[in-house]
């Protein structure tokens, strides 16, 4: 493997720092059986016939496609168009995957300003970066936020939200000296939000539909977060329901973040999945992530122009 840069000196200066032989020793801890190369299949045989092999031991499976499907616990299987696949090998948007070059990077630009556009639709909200990690971490990501712009240190977690999304965000909040007021499980929809903010209130996050499946009219809650100086974050793990519920930007939401999996990507086992995240214009300048904007060339034309606040 030429291209590799590593000579033999370099290897053997490396495994002597860390203390071993020999490669081999890196997989010491790993069961001999587990080690095996040995995959079970008889000798000799054609790519087609291990390739029926394989087929019969997935047919032993049970497929998310094959069966009601109510285990995804925000991951969930949809219809993904084949126009999908097609789209995303159109030349115009197969350039450069940096936004920084604009001169290259125009169709990167554009689709990434049409999808801040749609998600900005969808949650109601005014302005919307250009993707998170996945659900979990924009929530945590949206904490964080929500201490920064009102100088405050307590977080409240609805016991209606995601467990993932609820450790994530304890995990990042676990060292910014920030109080976490989580509630217990609430399938029954029952808890009480409003007696819990204070002066001392960041931000209130909750899940509208909740990880039980209720829908709540958020508006109460939100007019007293904004009376008590605290934000609404609403969290979505299902954006498709956005084309039925109220969006939380229309019941006074101040930062929507969500999972947008459902929004033609696969299961993927659980994941990679997409970090949705929407805010109020006047807090643009403190949201995470990236931005692309929109602005004019020379000519006057509008075209895409990275912004990072």
């Amino acid at each position: 493997m030429r291209y590799l840069p590593l000579t033999e000196s370099d290897r053997r200066q490396m495994l002597a720092t860390i203390g071993v032989n020999h490669t081999d020793d890196l997989f010491c801890h790993i069961p001999a059986a587990a080690q095996s190369d040995d995959l079970g299949l008889p000798a000799g045989l054609s790519e087609i016939e291990v390739e029926r092999i394989f087929q019969s031991l997935a047919r032993q499976n049970l497929s998310a496609g094959c069966a009601p499907f109510f285990i995804g616990a925000g991951l969930y299987r949809h219809h993904i168009p084949a126009a999908i696949d097609q789209l995303l090998t159109r030349g115009e948007f197969l350039t450069s995957y940096t936004p920084y070059q604009p001169e290259v990077a125009q169709g990167t630009l554009q689709y990434l300003f049409e999808f801040q556009t749609q998600v900005a639709l969808l949650t109601g909200m005014d302005v919307a970066n250009a993707s998170m990690y996945d659900g979990a971490t924009a929530c945590g990501e949206a904490a964080v936020m929500a201490t920064r712009v009102t100088k405050r240190s307590k977080v409240i977690l609805s016991g209606g939200l995601h467990p993932h999304y609820r450790e994530t965000t304890q995990t990042l909040l676990k060292h910014l000296k920030v109080e976490v007021d989580v509630l217990p499980p609430d399938p029954l929809s029952v808890e009480d939000l409003l007696d819990r903010v204070d002066s001392r209130t960041a931000c209130v996050i909750v899940q509208n539909p909740s990880f039980f499946g209720t829908v709540k009219d958020l508006t109460v809650l939100a007019d007293l977060c904004h009376e008590a100086g605290a934000l609404l974050v609403v969290a979505v793990t299902e954006p498709l329901s956005l084309g039925l519920v109220q969006p939380p930007g229309a019941m006074g939401a101040d930062i929507v973040v969500g999972e947008g999996q459902s929004l033609g990507m696969g299961l993927q086992f659980g994941g990679p999945g997409l970090g949705l995240f929407a805010t109020r214009d006047k807090y643009v300048r403190q949201m995470p992530g990236r931005l692309c904007g929109q602005t004019v060339d020379a000519d006057g034309r509008l075209c895409a122009d990275p912004v990072h606040p």
